[in-house]
């Protein structure tokens, strides 16, 4: 057997998908959790389009969207009133695909990606849990403990912490974890119910002291509660679905028959000031933990392990070096700090105490918001924010150019939205450089990428193809990751090839 190149740490969402991503594209992986089993409970719902266009690189998408549950709208209460509706059974489409928002909880997500990675040939190796990690340079020395007490020494070429918000990894390399933890006690629960608010729509209530989220799942009568705590000191010393505020339950007429688990937590903020040490990287809730508003959290794990994982197969396989290892903290912890300070306002709106606060989020937000997605851009942008599609690199130096619209390090836009044109997601499923061009690719690209082995994919203009930013005959180098490497309004081969010279990257193979 191979030995291992990657020990991942932790095998939640972000570890499984890098451990999956990276055996697909051929490295040896070990996968350890100091966990007996998969979590049972969890908080995290949401699959935004942007992670399910990358899941089809894994062959994963169709199985999470039929798994689970499509929302056609969201609701907001306040003091027992449904104050607006917002309908998103088309609020992104033409621009994804998967132009919906899609509950998938994640305790099921992850045995999911267990069963996939299972299928792959990795098993995750349960009571195994990070003592300490030595990089020495030119590897690292990872010490690990198993169930029975027994040390191990497993020496790596990388590690990868994905081990959550109180990373071992991270300890381990000595990084800070700046930030804060908000003073509300919050509540999950796994419920059977009935009531107007059991109906496969997403209901929100913003009750002046009670705060509850119905999540609705792919069983009928079974959703997933998220809300506060009541204030007080039986709360915070016994913590059950008694305490549960029941103020905004009352509102939404939920009825409760059965509560199938229950679980409680604190919200934090924070961002590691580093997101990689020498041979060692941490993701996920190691690198950023935020309040679930928006419900970004663990679509952003599964982000950063995309982002890493082509990075160190190319590594590993002679096909990239020390600048690509170099750009996947620049590339990530930007988003990270932007995200952990916008959520971090949407969940003081939603949270804040006084009769200001109480006024702006019982009244005011609610009437605006209805007014505002009246408008279909509005709409899209909404759902590009939220969906993760408007995520982009343009910063990074491993990205260059523009045409059109579309600069280096954006999402490449989708062709499939428009009447009558190819798909230009449908060969996303090859994990490696490619080339498109929309139009005509001139005589000399076609046996440039066969000579060194870049796939090369023309499609036939059409006038739609502006209209969504792509520019006619231009050339647009794609990443493994889809993201646009290299945009050329015009055909310049010499350029191409300075733009992997320069970066240390073999585009072929």
């Amino acid at each position: 057997m191979k030995p291992a190149e990657v020990l991942v740490v932790g095998a939640g969402p972000t570890g499984l998908v890098l451990a999956l991503w990276l055996t697909r594209q051929g490295v040896a992986v070990r996968i350890v959790d100091k966990q007996s089993g998969p979590a049972t409970t969890s908080r995290a719902l949401a699959v935004q389009a942007r992670t399910l266009e990358l899941y089809q690189q894994l062959g994963l998408a169709d199985a999470v969207v039929s798994r689970g549950h499509k929302v056609p709208a969201v609701n907001l209460w306040a003091r027992g009133r449904r104050k607006a509706q917002l309908d998103f059974s088309d609020i992104g489409a033409g621009l994804t695909p998967f132009a919906f928002l899609q509950i998938y909880p994640q305790d099921e997500h992850e045995r999911m990606l267990i069963a996939a990675l299972h299928a792959a040939g990795v098993a995750v190796e349960r009571d195994t849990e990070l003592l300490d990690l030595d990089d020495q340079g030119a590897q690292v020395v990872a010490r690990l403990r198993h169930a029975d007490g027994t040390e191990e020494r497993c020496v790596v070429p990388f590690v990868a912490g994905c081990d959550g918000g109180h990373s071992a990894a991270r300890k381990s390399l000595g990084i800070g974890f700046s930030g804060g933890t908000y003073e509300h006690f919050f509540y999950v629960a796994d419920v059977e119910a009935s009531g107007p608010a059991i109906d496969g729509e997403l209901h929100v209530d913003l009750d002046e002291s009670d705060f509850v989220a119905v999540f609705p799942l792919a069983d009928a009568g079974r959703v997933r509660l998220v809300g506060t705590l009541r204030d007080d000191e039986a709360a915070a010393t016994h913590p059950s679905f008694d305490n549960a505020g029941q103020r905004a339950l009352r509102n939404l007429q939920i009825d409760v028959a059965k509560v199938n688990w229950f679980s409680t937590y604190r919200v934090h903020h924070r961002v590691a000031d580093s997101f990689r040490k020498g041979r060692v990287f941490i993701l996920g809730d190691a690198a950023h933990v935020h309040s679930p508003v928006g419900g970004q959290g663990m679509n952003t794990g599964i982000g950063d392990a995309i982002n890493l994982a082509w990075k160190l197969a190319s590594v590993l396989q002679g096909r990239g070096g020390e600048a690509l290892l170099a750009s996947y903290e620049p590339e990530r912890i930007e988003f990270a700090r932007t995200l952990v300070a916008t959520t971090d306002r949407a969940f003081h709106l939603v949270t804040a105490q006084g009769r200001v606060a109480d006024l702006v989020r019982t009244r005011i937000a609610p009437t605006v918001m209805s007014e505002l997605v009246k408008l279909r851009y509005v709409r899209h942008l909404m759902f590009k924010t939220v969906s993760q599609t408007t995520l982009n690199y343009r910063s990074s130096p491993l990205c260059q150019g523009r045409a059109g619209s579309v600069s280096g390090g954006d999402r490449l836009p989708w062709t499939g939205g428009i009447d009558g044109a190819v798909d230009n997601f449908s060969d996303a499923a090859e994990l490696r450089w490619k080339i498109h061009v929309y139009g005509r690719a001139g005589d000399e690209l076609s046996p440039w990428c066969e000579a060194h082995d870049v796939p090369l994919e023309v499609f036939a203009w059409q006038d739609g193809f502006g209209r969504i930013g792509l520019q006619r005959d231009a050339l647009y180098l794609l990443r493994p990751d889809s993201y646009v490497g290299l945009a050329q309004p015009v055909l310049d081969l010499p350029a191409l090839e300075r733009y992997g010279a320069e970066r240390g990257l073999s585009l072929g193979g």
